[in-house]
């Protein structure tokens, strides 16, 4: 269950802690909404680490339902990368001091490193279903997941801990709220927006989805009851050899 860091200075947003997440430096801002992406890639990464090692070489017709459900996957995080890049780490560095200034430049350089495991991923998928050397292209996928899993990580676990503790010392909650308007949280179109709402809240308690849901509002709350049935399909094909329950 998520936990939430409750300050005693009013003026400072809730920090909330979900599985996985190295930390919550606290402040005004509230990132309630990167901190949901970040559970999300975790958890994905993890079982699709332990999806490609059970799946077996030949179910095509599983591969397929992963390689899809991983390009969905990749777009976000491609997505929520390119976001920071060019509209969050950019203010930062207006503001920051030189120790921060390094914080940013190792932020942009962790991005470009996971990019060669992106691409290692989508290789052996690609050979997968299309029916290529499927017993070493599983075992590239086993490792190119496993590769990608350990970099995001410790990205996000660095982000975590020292580049939200300069949004949190440089950026008001109304600045924080503007960048979120201005992109930063921008919501992608059709058909990724209906895999986007309940990827976000797979695997979390309804306790710790109902903040998020009533900042939302209602329209979004609806979509979701709505689109939930066909995002638990697509992730019983894409697991399928996953035991039943087990970050399904």
């Amino acid at each position: 269950m998520t936990t939430t860091s409750r300050p005693t200075d009013p003026t400072l947003a809730p920090a909330p802690l979900f599985p996985g997440q190295a930390a919550a430096p606290p402040g005004p801002c509230d990132l309630t909404g990167m901190y949901l992406m970040h559970h999300g890639f975790r958890r994905d990464l993890d079982r699709l680490v332990r999806a490609a090692a059970v799946t077996p070489p030949g179910d095509r017709r599983t591969w397929k339902a992963l390689a899809r459900w991983w390009r969905d996957v990749a777009a976000l995080l491609g997505e929520h990368h390119t976001k920071e890049d060019e509209l969050l780490w950019p203010v930062l560095l207006e503001r920051a001091d030189d120790a921060g200034r390094a914080v940013l430049a190792a932020m942009e350089a962790e991005h470009h490193r996971i990019d060669p495991a992106l691409d290692a991923v989508a290789a052996a998928l690609g050979d997968l279903t299309s029916g290529t050397d499927v017993v070493a292209a599983r075992d590239r996928a086993v490792a190119a997941f496993r590769d990608l899993a350990a970099l995001l990580d410790e990205h996000l676990a660095h982000e975590e801990r020292d580049a939200v503790a300069l949004i949190q010392a440089h950026l008001s909650a109304a600045e924080w709220k503007k960048l979120e308007e201005d992109g930063l949280a921008h919501k992608p179109a059709p058909p990724l927006l209906f895999f986007l709402l309940p990827w976000v809240a797979d695997g979390l308690p309804e306790e710790d989805l109902a903040p998020f849901l009533a900042a939302a509002g209602t329209p979004v709350a609806v979509m979701m009851r709505l689109v939930r049935p066909a995002y638990a399909r697509r992730a019983r094909r894409a697991f399928a050899h996953l035991p039943a329950g087990v970050a399904r």
